[in-house]
């Protein structure tokens, strides 16, 4: 009986130990990366298109290539805190550089692209992604660089360094990373960082910024959320004041719908990430492209806990736009791809310059 409870209390202190240990770790090593830093850009030595009357750009959330439409996520209640295999991540990765080759938009907005992570194998997305499409210019903003997370225990998530890649047929003027506003509790450990970049390119000889953001997903802290958008949008109005037309494409985790439980006729319980988007915080001559979603009635991402589900699964429509007034909306489209290599399907905005 003593030896029984001796072998108990070594094992509290051991766990104990260890627990605090790395509490230790996480305060020590944790860090933020600079507000406002300039980023690397890399111009192609490619030809120009001939010049056009429409455009598009497309947002896309790739999930770091490791979500096929049956992987669930442990954070969502799902299995997984890893791709199921490196094999695995690169046939996701093959499946989604296929379809943004098959959109040949004019840019591409990307969020969740690693560079080095054990969730997906270490593969550095950005450098496959940049070689599959030879013709795009890009640059690529980092949104964080997490600590290593030791949950779940039986499979560790790990650590993550993952961004923002903005990729364009026209060639890159000016880069620049901003951070968001995230918690300053405990809970800033275990979440993901976040940010937005600003580039600045002239789309035939149109001038124009593309706004690439990835807002927070599972803060209950409103406040949080509305700090972040306010910072978002004192940047657009700077670019707009500039003379510029602005484009902010991404995964903005609130319902830009505003009612997508009834278009898509799902449950009414509100997530963490499907609060309606507050519009009443946009700036002046700025509003969310909406042409077309709703009747096309098609989401943008899935409920990471079960497996897909056509029939059954909650869905949602995050990803899209905002856009300056300085733009003509023609048609906003959702790729339905059924979540083949992502949990979101990526999202085009159709527009035309006004006439100046």
């Amino acid at each position: 009986m003593k030896q029984g409870l001796r072998y108990t209390i070594i094992f509290l202190f051991l766990f104990i130990l260890v627990l605090a240990t790395y509490l230790v770790y996480l305060l020590v090593d944790y860090k933020r990366l600079p507000d406002k830093q300039e980023l690397v850009i890399v111009n192609q030595k490619t030809s120009l298109t001939s010049p056009k009357q429409t455009y598009q750009v497309t947002s896309f959330n790739i999930g770091y290539a490791a979500y096929p439409a049956d992987y669930t996520f442990f954070m969502d209640g799902g299995k997984y805190s890893r791709a199921y295999s490196q094999e695995n991540v690169l046939d996701n990765l093959s499946g989604i550089a296929n379809t943004l080759e098959t959109l040949h938009s004019d840019a591409f907005l990307l969020q969740e692209v690693d560079t080095w992570a054990h969730r997906s194998y270490k593969i550095n997305e950005v450098a496959y992604l940049s070689d599959a499409l030879p013709t795009y210019h890009y640059t690529f903003g980092q949104n964080y660089d997490s600590s290593y997370l030791f949950y779940p225990i039986t499979r560790p998530i790990g650590r993550s360094q993952s961004g923002l890649l903005t990729l364009s047929l026209f060639p890159l003027e000016k880069s620049t990373r901003f951070s968001l506003p995230i918690e300053t509790n405990f809970n800033k450990y275990f979440d993901l960082d976040r940010a937005f970049t600003v580039t600045q390119t002239t789309f035939d000889h149109h001038p124009i910024t593309l706004i690439n953001v990835h807002l927070s997903a599972f803060t209950k802290d409103t406040s949080v959320l509305d700090a972040q958008i306010k910072k978002l949008a004192a940047l657009m109005t700077s670019e707009y004041e500039a003379g510029r037309s602005v484009i902010v494409g991404g995964d903005f985790n609130h319902d830009l719908l505003g009612n997508s439980p009834v278009i898509f006729e799902t449950s009414d319980t509100i997530q963490t990430w499907t609060q309606p988007f507050p519009e009443n915080l946009l700036p002046d001559h700025f509003s969310i492209a909406k042409t077309g979603l709703v009747e096309a009635k098609i989401p943008s991402v899935r409920e990471n806990g079960v497996p897909y589900d056509q029939k059954t699964s909650f869905v949602s429509l995050i990803d899209g736009f905002l856009v300056s007034d300085n733009l003509e909306v023609q048609q906003v489209v959702v790729s339905d791809l059924e979540f083949a290599n992502s949990d979101h399907n990526p999202v085009t905005l159709k527009f035309t310059f006004k006439s100046e």
